[in-house]
């Protein structure tokens, strides 16, 4: 997920003879998914057989390290905005090796064509698959309404690291709506349904010292490894404002909340390392 800070215009339809600049919007928004298959060489590494890009949504292939490649998601147009519908499809096959990022924070924006916009993110790891997906923070602007959703379907003997930031407002701004959901299933078993609601029309108290206690950055952490089902991490806290809970299976999640998204950063990494 990811877009430079600045709303860009929308496609309008081509003329005789001139090619379109910018991927064709309807007045509902625009709708882009992100496609990628990983996928064993057999030759030691991973290969990428499917990298299919598709409006604002970019992938990129870069430099790889060992058995692992490597892809960054660059944001070509601004968004999501208002109407837009945002989809990453990932699929880590038997014995692949992936680490999926961004280039920079996503921003969602209001827009003009009005409405609340989707991010939705699913992504499938095969057995004995690793998975590393490392995004650049969400930022929740003023005015915008954006629902995320992110499911993960994970083979039992499979490995995951799936970071997750969300930053209400920029500096000195109010945010808009945000609205998350995270499902993680290890082979059929359901092991976390999580949503979260922040910002304006979001159920009474989200920013009470119940939910949020006024902090501007929200993140979760998931790790999902074969040697936790026999053992896994104890529960506890991470400072004042963040936890580790195994889950009911071979997973932990980490909770935090910061003043700000750099701080945020800082507990997630620290408890990554920790995690090993």
């Amino acid at each position: 997920m990811t877009g430079p800070a600045a709303t860009a215009p929308r496609a309008v339809p081509p003329v005789a003879h001139q090619a379109p600049t910018a991927p064709a919007a309807a007045s509902s928004g625009v709708h882009a998914t992100a496609r990628l298959v990983a996928r064993r060489d057999g030759r030691g590494g991973t290969s990428l057989p499917v990298l299919e890009s598709d409006g604002p949504l970019a992938l990129r292939r870069t430099r790889g390290d060992g058995d692992e490649a490597r892809v960054v998601l660059v944001g070509a147009m601004s968004g999501p905005l208002g109407g837009d519908r945002f989809a990453v499809r990932a699929n880590v096959e038997e014995g692949a090796r992936l680490r999926l990022t961004s280039a920079a924070a996503t921003i969602a924006l209001p827009g003009q064509a009005g409405g609340d916009a989707h991010y939705d993110v699913r992504v499938r790891v095969g057995d004995g698959a690793r998975l590393r997906w490392l995004p650049e923070p969400l930022i929740s602007a003023r005015g915008s309404d954006l629902r995320v959703t992110t499911r993960v379907d994970v083979a039992p003997t499979a490995t995951l690291v799936l970071r997750e930031e969300q930053v209400l407002g920029r500096v000195g701004e109010e945010p808009g709506r945000l609205a998350g959901r995270l499902v993680l299933r290890v082979g059929a078993r359901l092991v976390l349904d999580q949503e979260v609601a922040c910002g304006p029309g979001a159920p009474g108290g989200w920013d009470g010292p119940a939910v949020l206690a006024g902090h501007r950055a929200l993140g979760q952490l998931l790790v999902v490894r074969p040697s936790f089902a026999e053992r896994p991490p104890a529960a506890r806290l991470l400072g004042e404002t963040a936890c580790m809970v195994p889950l009911a299976g071979p997973a932990v999640l980490v909770t935090a909340l910061a003043p700000d998204g750099l701080r945020l950063r800082r507990v997630l990494d620290s408890a990554l390392a920790e995690l090993g």
